[in-house]
């Protein structure tokens, strides 16, 4: 083909009829089966008038020669990097400028920059040349590459560094600074402590140059403001010296209503990150004053007359709302709130009590809407000090004349239910009955209104668990009623939605209920017309949430059913959210049927797999607007050429590449349900799940490094699961084999679970990876520490995490700066899965293997224990430290002269939760501290003695009979028994924790046995203590066995006295040990 027919092909590929296209594209394809493509495609790159034509031959140039640029020799190589340059210096406009400045870039990236150094000349030239014109595309060039390859500029970074702030320097020519900001992005991450003296001066010429793109180009603006993003992430913390310009610029473009939403959602999205990063920073350097200052009036804006905000409109897609100023700045206070709310609180109190005094009803909604988005990472702060005040305002202000307000306070109720828990159950009596006569009230057109009223009940009723069931007649009468009832889908959808709540919470309680709720949810679960597939999505889901909530006894034949359907509908419908709400039954009916589920686990995991592998839903990045079917066929080409690729960097391009597409969040939801699915399944079938473990890690394990933090987290989690398994199958078939699939296994996902700790940013999936590995060290034991090294490689990890050396917890601080910081409340979290890891860690290393390493522990977890900690750490450290002792047991004695003089500080705290762990730690250091404790017993005991006297909290009272019982269980010779045991005998029953009876019943029993006269001598206490935990559930199953054993002694050995304190008991309770003794 002639450079004229070639160019004629092109012109009709860009031509507006489909036919044309569909023609041309055929005879491109033919075209470039011969290898005379690539001059012809030069010539029209030099030479063709339009400037189209030139473009185009620039984008082909550069996707063929991605994969065929090592076929050309030397001098074809350096002719066609001649040719680039040139057309580069000469090019007119800016299109074609920009697809040739991305042919150099590829070029260069298999180049490099010592083959071909005439393109950093050329760029070194036109930067700092007087034409402003070459100025702009060198930097275009230049920001090109650097987004190719930043690493081939490495070495330059300091030169390039210079550059750039002469080229922001420039003023009047936003071109040049649009392409600065982004070559400047590009390299950030690679930028070190040896550019910070560089860097330092860049950053309000950074600002600066932002600021003068916004009046001509708030695209090109908005784009640039990632370099903010960028160098918040780099190693070099240069954005903290200049903390307050960044967040005063952001705030200043956010406030400005003159400027579009994508920009102004931008600068607030850039704000939040920051907080996100350096948040403790923010705080240092007192910046939370203007930075309230400027979100509250966002927050509080009107929107323009006769509209509404987006949250607030009607619509079938109500739940998709977009990116708003106003919702942006909700999320930044959200993120302002995981940072320490003694810090935030005395700042916002001033904004928010006015606000929601206020009698502009936008300024109602703004208050509720912070409420409301406190409630998470501020919970703790919220329970103990504002939740009746604040709970207050929310219900009244669902009787607010305004409907915006009413809807806010709806979310409001929402989230305290979510995540004021267990404290919001005292007001169910008060709350609920509001909000079922308010749902009533609510017209079922108003979906979006409806779906508010509908996610404040779903997480009230989940937060009142067994508290429910004196609701449950009026709540299961609505929920049936509304699904009987009138209605459109979305009503009733959200009528399952909150039944699937109701059943969460009530569990077997719901049993009666199952024939009417089946009869409604068959009606739902068919397939329909597309507009009802929302709520048959919703119907497997409520079905799922059923079968988990009754039980396998409960659910019976409903389980094959509910299996065969969730096949049927997986199988027979490609849609992802049906996809993922079967798996979500899958994994509920792995819990109900257990092994059952292996005749069908061969469908379940091809469909599982299937989701895990998919590609679909990939979207291409913003900018990538090639529509030709060519370039979707290169492959099939370099079949047809007999091309193969020998060294896989082709692969490598293509994966870079597909990591730097977006994914819908239908499919990844799919992805993350599929994980939890797979992980659950396989913990509940484990031995029938056996043959399926090996091909599904490694699907799992690819994705621990998938971009959406959801995804990552549910393949941790399901990595976890495996692992625990699969020792499950060598507790019930043990075999070599087994043994080394889970050592191998074990080898895979415990140090990937240690990298994660220290490298993993998303505090969210760092603690589920803790979660996760608690749970293998407890479960696997002395199997997960048989690696050499291991125990080490684990250790080192939470140590990290208690010394705030992880990714997640980098917050920009100097660790001279942390010291006097309150700690915010998901620093606390992340601490306290820690803190679980380590007497996971003792209690499978061994006491003695694991005494040297506590050592390393010790210190970090005493540090947290000063009176000048928070609440949240002192109770976190002594908690841990006793639990730990647990997994020492005898090599605890060395320990005891450093760890008493804290335990006892820690039982006289000021703070009830503190005061619990303390009394609760001496007990566990009595238990395992031998005789080196028997010094300090009479300390010890006279402090118990008077906290029982003068306790006002029953919790502290239930620890100290554990402490005292764990005393009697190690020393009794060194009690005055005939004093202690009566007292504690009166101190009986436990009032809250409950978990203490195991340890105070095996005391009795143990004295029964080592000194049975104190037991006789208590007869009556003993018959009227046991009376208030026999038959219940609280006290373990297998010490119920022990306490029958013991009365039935007692009632053969002092039958009298045995008669009397039943005759003194209430006739239930005496009934039920009559009974109990009877049938034993």
């Amino acid at each position: 083909m002639e450079p004229g027919g070639l160019g004629r092909v092109l012109s009709d590929l860009l031509q507006p009829d489909n036919a044309l296209i569909q023609q041309a594209t055929a005879q491109l394809r033919e075209a470039f089966r011969h290898p005379e493509v690539l001059p012809q495609l030069c010539q029209l790159l030099a030479g063709a008038l339009d400037p189209q034509i030139r473009q185009l031959a620039a984008v082909l140039l550069r996707r063929r020669l991605t994969k065929h640029w090592r076929k050309l020799n030397r001098e074809e190589q350096d002719r066609l990097k001649s040719l680039v340059l040139g057309a580069l210096q000469h090019e007119a406009e800016h299109q074609v400028s920009v697809a040739l400045a991305q042919l150099a870039a590829m070029l260069l990236r298999h180049q490099g920059l010592e083959r071909w150094p005439q393109l950093l000349q050329l760029v070194q030239q036109g930067v700092r040349g007087p034409d402003p014109h070459h100025r702009q595309i060198s930097l275009l060039v230049l920001s090109s590459a650097l987004e190719s390859d930043p690493e081939a500029f490495a070495p330059h970074y300091s030169a390039l560094l210079r550059l750039f702030h002469s080229a922001l320097g420039q003023r009047g020519q936003p071109g040049a600074l649009y392409y600065s900001l982004r070559g400047l992005a590009a390299m950030a991450a690679g930028l070190g402590s040896d550019h910070l003296n560089l860097m330092r001066s860049l950053v309000p010429k950074v600002i600066s140059a932002v600021r003068q793109l916004i009046p001509v180009n708030e695209v090109h603006a908005s784009e640039a403001m990632g370099v903010f993003d960028e160098l918040m992430e780099s190693e070099v913390s240069v954005i903290v010296q200049h903390l307050s310009d960044v967040v005063g610029f952001c705030l200043e473009v956010a406030s400005n209503r003159a400027l579009g939403d994508a920009l102004r959602v931008k600068a607030l999205s850039t704000l939040s990150f920051l907080i996100k990063l350096r948040g403790k920073a923010v705080l240092k350097q007192r910046l939370l004053p203007p930075v309230l200052d400027a979100l509250f009036p966002i927050l509080s804006a009107e929107p323009p007359p006769g509209q509404l905000d987006a949250e607030d409109q009607e619509g079938e897609d109500e739940g998709d709302e977009a990116q708003t100023p106003k919702h942006v700045a909700a999320q930044v206070i959200d993120m302002l709130a995981l940072h320490p709310p003694e810090k935030l609180f005395p700042q916002l109190m001033p904004h928010l009590e006015p606000a929601l005094r206020s009698p502009q009803p936008y300024e109602r909604k703004a208050g509720l809407m912070v409420v409301a988005v406190l409630a998470e990472g501020c919970g703790d702060h919220i329970r103990t000090r504002h939740l009746q005040a604040l709970l207050g305002v929310i219900c009244r202000s669902l009787a607010d004349e305004s409907l915006v307000v009413r809807s806010a306070a709806l979310f409001a109720l929402g989230q305290f239910s979510e995540n004021l828990q267990p404290d919001i159950t005292a007001y169910a009596g008060e709350v609920l009955p509001l909000l079922l006569s308010y749902l009533e009230g609510v017209e079922l057109a108003r979906g979006g209104h409806l779906a508010k009223a509908y996610y404040a009940l779903e997480n009230l009723v989940e937060s009142l668990g067994a508290g429910i069931e004196p609701f449950l007649p009026v709540l299961m009468e609505q929920t049936l009623g509304a699904l009987r009832g009138p209605g459109g889908p979305r009503p009733k959808e959200l009528a399952l939605s909150a039944l699937g709540a109701i059943a969460s919470a009530a569990q077997r309680a719901m049993g009666p209920y199952l024939p009417h709720v089946l009869e409604q949810l068959r009606r739902f679960l068919p397939p329909g017309p597309q507009e009802q597939r929302p709520l048959q999505c919703q119907a497997v889901e409520t079905l799922g949430v059923l079968v988990r909530a009754l039980g396998r006894e409960a659910v019976g034949p409903l389980a094959e059913e509910s299996c065969q359907l969730g096949l049927g509908l997986a199988e027979g419908q490609d849609d992802p959210d049906l996809r993922r709400c079967t798996y979500s039954l899958f994994a509920a009916l792995s819990c109900a049927m257990g092994d059952d589920l292996a005749p069908h686990l061969p469908r379940i995991t091809t469909l599982l797999l299937y989701s895990l592998k998919s590609t679909e839903g990939l979207v291409p990045p913003a900018g990538d607007t090639s529509s030709f079917l060519l370039f979707d066929d290169e492959e099939e080409e370099a079949e047809v050429e007999g091309e193969e690729d020998l060294d896989g960097e082709d692969d490598e391009e293509d994966e870079e590449e597909l990591f730097g597409l977006s994914v819908e969040s239908a499919y990844v939801d799919e992805k993350e349900d599929a994980c939890a699915a797979l992980g659950e399944i396989a913990a509940n079938a484990s031995v029938a799940f056996l043959p399926y473990l090996e091909s599904c890690v490694p699907e799992v394990f690819q994705l621990l490094e998938f971009p959406h933090l959801g995804v990552r987290k549910a393949a941790y989690e399901a990595l976890g699961q495996f692992c625990i398994a699969l020792h499950r199958v060598c507790e019930r078939d043990p075999s070599e084999p087994h043994a080394a699939a889970l050592q191998r296994l074990l080898g895979l996902a415990l140090p990937a679970m240690a990298r994660a700790v220290h490298r993993e940013r998303e505090r969210l999936v760092a603690m589920a990876v803790l979660e996760a590995l608690g749970a293998v060290l407890t479960a696997c034991r002395q199997e997960a520490l048989r690696s050499p090294g291991r125990l080490a490689e684990l250790c080192g990890a939470l140590r990290a995490v208690l010394e705030r050396k992880t990714a997640c917890q980098d917050d920009g601080l100097d660790e001279e700066d942390e010291e006097d910081e309150e700690q915010a409340e998901y620093d606390a979290m992340l601490l306290e899965y820690a803190g679980e890891g380590i007497p996971a860690l003792a209690t499978a290393a061994g006491g003695d293997t694991f005494a040297p390493y506590f050592v390393g522990f010790l210190p970090l977890l005493l540090n947290k224990m000063k009176p000048s900690c928070s609440v949240a750490e002192r109770s976190f450290a002594v908690g841990t430290l006793a639990e730990t002792l647990g997994g020492l047991g005898q090599a605890t004695a060395p320990f005891v002269p450093r760890l008493l003089p804290p335990f006892l500080a820690a039982a006289r705290d000021s703070d009830p939760e503190v005061r619990s762990n303390g009394v609760f730690a001496l007990g566990v250091l009595a238990e395992h501290g031998g005789e080196a404790l028997l010094p300090h017993y009479p300390k010890i005991l006279a402090l118990l003695a008077g906290g029982s006297a003068q306790e006002p909290s029953a919790r502290v009272r239930d620890n100290i009979c554990g402490a005292v019982a764990r005393m009697i269980l190690s020393q009794p010779q060194a009690l005055p028994l005939s004093q202690v045991f009566p007292a504690l005998l009166r101190s009986l029953p436990l009032t809250e924790d409950f978990e203490e009876n195991k340890t105070v019943f095996r005391c009795i029993g143990f004295l029964y046995e080592s000194a049975p006269q104190q037991v006789l001598q208590q007869v009556g206490e003993v018959v009227r203590a046991s009376s208030t935990v026999l038959g219940t559930d609280r006290l373990p199953a297998d010490a119920q066995v022990s306490l029958l054993s013991l009365l039935r002694h007692l009632s053969a050995h002092c039958p009298t006295e045995f008669q009397a304190a039943l005759l003194a008991l209430p006739p239930d309770a005496s009934a039920q040990i009559s009974g109990a003794l009877g049938s034993a």
